[in-house]
Parts: structure tokens; C-alpha cells; sequence
């Protein structure tokens, strides 16, 4: 789809995947970081026996899972729902702040708009690989602080303009605890490294403050976003994005108000992030 990431597989049918299916798919993964098949017809039950097979199915915290199916969220925004942020409209790797955070996330298409809602991914291999010797040899050794803040004490307010369809904890404690992963992350399958921090989840380095932290980080944010890292997708019914965390950031374009958008998302677990030797 693009050079940094993302590509386009024909031809399967992942409701009932065969071994050689989830091999291809795996390969495409760690070659591309977000894999795209189109025309998947999945209920939520065959959506998780789907994510099971690439790994542990996490339970993700602070989202209210779909009536009946506690290990998928229904990312929905209604037509009515209008003038508010809309869910991932920020980039970011999902719960980055975890211990343990994500390995995998699917998202099926349910409904969407005609136009709009599109969703963008940025390699942060590529991100990496374009930062110059001397940036990537000051980053190796550095560790940044990750917390839950939108659903802690010092998040958004409870009545924040969000979908309501997305019912998300807020002023939870547990969210406001401070954890360390590194600023670059080795991929323990294909041992690229990847920058691992996002405006979202990143607070500031770790023995830093947030106003020394800031200029760093900022120059980071926008640089891993740059144009040429990115591929997006423009979803129709059907369509399933499978992407890797360990190596992308993800935005949701809120640019549909007035037209209602349906995906299912499940997650695999992963594992606690590694720097460079």
C-alpha cells in the first residue's frame, strides 16, 4: 500500500482460517507492520477464535467490551454524534502504558461512511531507521515514562466530549501509575528497532522532568508522523485491519460527523518491551 507499511492480501477467507493462511499472514505482518484483507464476513465469535490464533487474547482495560462479548470493543460513533473527538482520534499505540502492551490488534469493519473515517499507521521502524546515528545512539539507552491518563485522576473530566457509544473509564487511580518502557524498542520477531513513544501515553523521560522531557518528545511526536512513514486506509464493509503495536502508531480521521462508522477490535497480548542491547 505504501513503502513505510501496510498491505493489500487477496484471496482468503479468515472466518475459517487454514494453518498456511495464519503463516501468510504472520509473514505479511512482519514484512509490512498492517496487513489489510478485504470482504471478511466475521461475527465477533469468530473474530476472537480469529485472534486466538495469533496469540493470547487480551482483555484491554478501561473499555467497556461489546454486550456478550467481553474480548471485542465496538468502536462506534453514531450519525447524531456530532462536534466530538471521535476513539484513537490521536496517534498512538494502543495501552502502551501496560506492563505488557498489545501484541496485535484486528479491527473489522461493521459499517462505515461512503467517505470519511479513514484510518492512518506510521512504521516507527522507518521512523527510526530515518533519525541520524548520533539521535539514534542518545535514544538507545533512554527509558520514558507511560501512563493511563485519559481514563486517571488527571484525565479528561467524566462528561469530556466522546462518543458516548464508547463507554471508557475515567478518574480510575489504577491509570495514573507510572510505568517505564524504552524509548526504542528491538521487535522480538524481526529484532528491528522501533521508536516507542507516542503523545498520547508519553509523559516524559525518565529522571526528567516534563518541561526538560518536552522538546525532545515533541521532536519525536512529529517526526514519527512524518508523510512518507504512513500508508491509510480507506475502509469498506468487510475490510479487516490486522496491525503489529510493537512497530506503528494509528489514527482514527474524525471527519465523518452526520454518518454512522462500526468497527469490532480485538487484541492479542504481548510482552514487556526491550531496548537495544
Amino acid at each position: 500500500m505504501a513503502p513505510a507499511c501496510g498491505a493489500d492480501i487477496d484471496g482468503l477467507d479468515l472466518s475459517e482460517p487454514t494453518p498456511d493462511a495464519i503463516d501468510l499472514v504472520r509473514t505479511a505482518l512482519a514484512d509490512h507492520g498492517v496487513i489489510f484483507v478485504r470482504d471478511q464476513r466475521l461475527d465477533p465469535m469468530q473474530q476472537v477464535r480469529l485472534t486466538a490464533m495469533f496469540g493470547e487474547v487480551l482483555r484491554v482495560p478501561y473499555i467497556a467490551p461489546l454486550d456478550g462479548h467481553p474480548d471485542v470493543i465496538a468502536v462506534l460513533k453514531e450519525a447524531d454524534e456530532q462536534r466530538i473527538s471521535t476513539f484513537g482520534g490521536t496517534w498512538h499505540s494502543d495501552f502502551s502504558f501496560l506492563d505488557e502492551p498489545p501484541g496485535l490488534t484486528l479491527l473489522h469493519a461493521i459499517e462505515v461512511p461512503a467517505t470519511g473515517g479513514d484510518t492512518l499507521w506510521s512504521s516507527q521502524v522507518a521512523a527510526h531507521d530515518a533519525l541520524s546515528d548520533a539521535m539514534q545512539r542518545l535514544l538507545a539507552p533512554l527509558r520514558a515514562v507511560q501512563t493511563g491518563w485519559p481514563h486517571g485522576t488527571g484525565g479528561p473530566a467524566p462528561g469530556a466530549a466522546v462518543s458516548r457509544s464508547v463507554v471508557m473509564t475515567r478518574n480510575d487511580p489504577s491509570a495514573d501509575r507510572e510505568v517505564l518502557h524504552p524509548v526504542v524498542r528491538v521487535h522480538p520477531i524481526t529484532g528491528r528497532a522501533a521508536l516507542f513513544v507516542n503523545p498520547v501515553y508519553t509523559q516524559r523521560f525518565e529522571g526528567m522532568t516534563v518541561e526538560e522531557s518536552r522538546p525532545l518528545l515533541q521532536f519525536l511526536f512529529d517526526h514519527a508522523v512524518r508523510p512518507e512513514f504512513t500508508c491509510r486506509l480507506r475502509w469498506t464493509p468487510g475490510t479487516l485491519a490486522i496491525w503489529d503495536n510493537r512497530c506503528l502508531l494509528h489514527l482514527a480521521i474524525n471527519d465523518y460527523d452526520g454518518r454512522r462508522r462500526l468497527l469490532h477490535r480485538t487484541t492479542t497480548a504481548g510482552e514487556r518491551p526491550v531496548g537495544p542491547t
